[in-house]
């Protein structure tokens, strides 16, 4: 039995507002290979990191790709290599690219690490560590924060998993406006989902397969199967030239970076998290549009917030109330506040304590502090200050999820048409 070896490339921030972006240079690359005979094995892999590391790229994904480790192996090296020095913008501050070479098996402890730059962060000497303990050849560009990706890029296992198209255009019209036909958009996502999802957000009439950066992305599509995506591509007109497009396999919309923690002492900042707690206070909204509230356990009590861009997803938080039990998914920012991506109402309190109702109908008032209450229709009194339980209708229900929009969605999580409820 024959066994194959394969050469795996990991390429990381290279990302600049300026125009570039990592998965366009992979597609270049892969392109570039397969010129010079160099098929790539698979579906490129998008893997995108922790959205809460302080130091990030745009999207803080990494790319990585394998391919026969065959006498043609160097060659490939050397074409990546190249286009990164090539494409690559280094005036820009955050790109500091790095690229990883790695022909072994890939192994546990590799994907361990790979799980550790999704759930936390790891330094740029961390990664440079790892990478040189588990044999990997490391390429620096500048600070060579990349690597910390590339690495991760390659290790990280995939149990579930999406598709995404990305279509690019030429040169000369990125930070132009993009020429997309929205009508065909709205009846591709009609003939497509929900194999193809979030690509319209229709409660604000928002494209989302359509970047609102100057990147050389002219539109993506993500679905949970390839077959789809090329149905789609077909459906979708554009009144400009499309240079490459490529299909790429990725962590997102999984829910990858959520880790349950068991309380809110366990939850540590820049980590992402499915806890269920206590709602303690109303919502409440500051200028700007951001809605916060608190929410407790018996370890302690984290503000919660769902901000501006989220849209009527405000409105819906704002239908909580003091001891309604919830289970929230989202992560702990720059401002230690709970981000929330999504929630499920896990019991509602749906009890208000009103003063009790006289025999004549009318809902009596308080006669006094600890003196009960008097009805001021027909003069009854009761000695009884204790207030009644009264069941109240609620707008939320009880085990139903509720989520942000499409256009504030961030790449990992999983939306409700992707989970099995």
């Amino acid at each position: 039995m024959i066994m194959i070896s394969y050469l795996y490339v990991g390429i990381d921030d290279t990302d600049s507002p300026d125009g570039m972006c990592t998965t366009y240079l992979a597609c270049h690359i892969i392109a570039k290979l397969k010129d010079n005979g160099i098929d790539i094995v698979g579906y490129p892999r998008l893997i995108r990191l922790n959205p809460f590391a302080r130091f990030k790229t745009r999207g803080n994904g990494g790319v990585s790709f394998k391919i026969i480790n065959d006498e043609k192996a160097q060659l490939a090296k050397q074409i990546v290599l190249d286009e990164v020095s090539r494409l690559s913008m280094f005036d820009c501050d955050n790109t500091n690219p790095g690229v990883i070479f790695y022909d072994g098996e890939i192994t546990r402890q590799m994907e361990d690490y790979a799980f550790r730059a999704i759930y936390s962060f790891i330094t740029i000497e961390e990664a440079e560590e790892f990478g040189k303990s588990v044999g990997c050849e490391i390429h620096k560009f500048k600070k060579g924060r990349g690597i910390i990706g590339s690495i991760a890029a390659i290790s990280l296992p995939l149990k579930d998993y999406t598709y995404e198209l990305l279509a690019y255009r030429i040169p000369e019209n990125y930070g132009t406006k993009r020429q997309i036909d929205y009508d065909s958009v709205y009846e591709m996502d009609k003939k497509t989902f929900p194999d193809t999802f979030e690509n319209i957000d229709y409660d604000e009439g928002y494209i989302a397969i359509e970047p609102k950066t100057p990147c050389p992305v002219l539109y993506g599509i993500r679905s949970n199967n390839a077959d789809a995506l090329i149905e789609a591509q077909r459906m979708v007109k554009v009144l400009e030239p499309i240079e490459d497009s490529c299909i790429f396999l990725t962590n997102q919309h999984t829910d990858m970076h959520i880790q349950k923690a068991e309380s809110i002492s366990q939850m540590k900042q820049y980590g992402c998290y499915e806890i269920t707690a206590t709602v303690k206070d109303a919502p409440h909204i500051i200028d700007g549009g951001h809605m916060f509230f608190k929410v407790f356990d018996e370890s302690g009590e984290i503000e919660c917030g769902a901000y501006e861009p989220t849209k009527n997803f405000r409105k819906t938080v704002s239908h909580l109330r003091k001891g309604d039990i919830i289970k929230l998914y989202g992560g702990i920012g720059e401002q230690k506040t709970f981000n929330i991506e999504k929630f499920q109402v896990i019991e509602l309190n749906d009890v208000e304590y009103k003063n009790p109702v006289c025999e004549c109908g009318k809902r009596m008032t308080s006669a006094g502090k600890n003196k009960g209450f008097k009805c001021k229709k027909c003069g009854n009194r009761i000695e009884s200050s204790q207030k009644v339980p009264v069941k109240i209708s609620r707008f939320l229900e009880n085990f139903r999820f509720y989520e942000t929009p499409v256009s504030a969605r961030r790449h990992l999580s999983k939306p409700l048409c992707r989970m099995d409820l």
